[in-house]
């Protein structure tokens, strides 16, 4: 079975303390690296949320960074919820 051709989508909202330790742009980094198109931003309520889109062994990759974030960063959970849309390339928002 073949993955490739169909993308997998996921919505992320990682919560604890998320923002102001450099999240967005190691989840940046981390995305390019392992191929993963999408975007990230912060939301008001301190919370950190993403779309990720690729190849699903990536995107389970990025899922478990998210689960604990850069050095600075104490990640208390990440929801996980199917995604939509379609991505090239990842940005920060």
């Amino acid at each position: 079975m073949s993955t490739s051709s169909t993308p997998k989508t996921l919505h992320l909202v990682i919560h604890g303390r998320v923002q102001g330790v450099y999240f967005r742009n190691s989840m940046q980094e981390e995305a390019e690296l392992l191929g993963v198109s999408g975007w990230v931003r912060n939301l008001p309520d301190r919370t950190v949320e993403a779309m990720v889109q690729g190849e699903a062994g990536a995107v389970e990759a990025i899922v478990r960074w998210a689960q604990r974030g850069p050095m600075m960063a104490s990640v208390e959970r990440v929801e996980v919820a199917p995604g939509s849309g379609s991505y090239s390339g990842f940005e920060i928002r």
